[in-house]
């Protein structure tokens, strides 16, 4: 078990260290990891609320309130009034909060070049159906 753990500490220490070299490629180095995950929550839920998205990222709507509006001061994000019920706002990503998804793209390519050059068609082929059978959800 001690093996898979050390593997797995490694792997995390690269994918991170690639996803910070991805941030500074897109100038996007003053985020912090939580706005980096709300930005990508907004863009996955598709312009949702404050509800939606706090339920989603399992936080208190307050808690999430506060970061929005610092995203909404850094200009990452924009609120636009529902046609359906005035009461409530839909968020928005601004051109610079689409970025997070570009950088996230950026990364992962990264991170897959650097496994595949280290290993054989069949090694990747290999990996990537271990890795699918991990993640697949029972």
């Amino acid at each position: 078990m001690k093996k898979i753990v050390d593997t797995i500490s490694k792997l995390t220490h690269m994918m991170s260290n690639m996803e910070n070299a991805a941030k500074e490629e897109f100038n996007l180095s003053n985020l912090t990891f939580t706005q980096m995950n709300y930005l990508e929550a907004i863009f996955q839920l598709g312009n949702p609320n404050i509800t939606e998205l706090a339920a989603f990222i399992k936080l208190t709507k307050p808690t999430v309130k506060v970061s929005i509006d610092r995203l909404i001061e850094k200009e990452y994000v924009f609120k636009v009034q529902s046609d359906e019920d005035r009461r409530s706002s839909h968020l928005h990503l601004t051109k610079k909060g689409e970025q997070i998804n570009e950088m996230h793209e950026y990364a992962h390519k990264c991170i897959a070049e650097s496994i595949s050059i280290k290993l054989t068609k069949e090694e990747l082929i290999k990996l990537t159906e271990l890795l699918n059978k991990v993640l697949t959800e029972k």
